[in-house]
């Protein structure tokens, strides 16, 4: 059950093949259903930059690239902001401790920084993992609590 204040207001569910080009489908669903409450468009793309980094785990660390394994993202818009879940059932994370320290690499691509992002641009970042399970990634935003509809 989403964590929050007050009901669901509404709920999107996706679940798609783990290929590169699906990060933008997600950060597009995330975006719209985003867009219902009343953020700034600052807040909105900090949403579509976390969103990108979890899917983008999911597929490039969780699945090593391999299109064969499915990410389920779940959004939850709450009266008082969104909770976002992003799983998989990958190759799951040995040490979630030593995976959220940023660990730059010679590759630019990869910079290690999509939990840092995730951490700094959202209010809670919850990460569960078991290896040889996959990984359960859980953000929240907290948003003005004004109810609008798109």
């Amino acid at each position: 059950m989403p964590k929050g204040n007050g009901e669901v207001l509404n709920t999107v569910r996706l679940e798609f093949l783990s290929l590169p080009e699906n990060v933008g489908l997600a950060r597009v669903a995330v975006a719209a259903l985003a867009a219902q409450a009343d953020i700034t468009l600052s807040e909105l793309e900090e949403i579509k930059v976390a969103v990108s980094e979890a899917v983008a785990n999911a597929i490039i660390h969780g699945y090593g690239g391999e299109p064969r394994g499915w990410v389920r993202v779940t959004v939850n818009r709450l009266q008082d902001g969104l909770e976002i879940i992003v799983e998989d059932d990958g190759k799951g994370i040995p040490d979630i401790a030593q995976a959220m320290q940023p660990a730059y690499s010679t590759d630019p691509e990869r910079m290690g920084l999509g939990f840092a992002f995730m951490q700094s641009f959202m209010d809670e970042l919850e990460v569960t993992s078991e290896e040889g399970r996959g990984t359960r990634v859980v953000m929240r935003k907290k948003l003005n609590p004004s109810v609008t509809t798109a």
